[in-house]
């Protein structure tokens, strides 16, 4: 019996550990995903680039434990991170910002 309930404390804190690590990653991608949007609309491509890209690891760290449509919008939104970071280094700023605004939506429905 005690095994068992040893066993069941184990898998519920693997979970919550999960559930916490997706949550801390989905609010990091949302503030660097906002700060690229802000940096762009600031004609700022170095700084757009570096919170896209800052975005985009936590939308895929974040990708790797959902499941379901918030995976699915956290992988949309590390598509449209990849673009703007590409736009940015390229310095078509306007298509860049586009980018990383519809990323944040994304991220803000990966994260409800």
């Amino acid at each position: 019996m005690k095994k068992i309930i040893t066993i069941c404390a184990g898998v519920l804190l693997m979970l919550s550990s999960a559930i916490f690590a997706a949550e801390q990653h989905g609010t990091a991608a949302l503030e660097h995903a906002n700060a690229a949007v802000e940096q762009g609309k600031a004609n700022n491509t170095t700084e757009l680039v570096k919170h896209a890209n800052a975005a985009l690891e936590h939308t895929l760290a974040a990708a790797l434990v959902l499941k379901g449509q918030a995976k699915e919008h956290m992988e949309a939104a590390s598509s449209e991170l990849e673009e703007a970071a590409t736009h940015g280094q390229l310095r078509h700023t306007d298509i860049a910002t586009e980018h990383a605004e519809a990323a944040v939506k994304h991220i803000q429905e990966g994260n409800k």
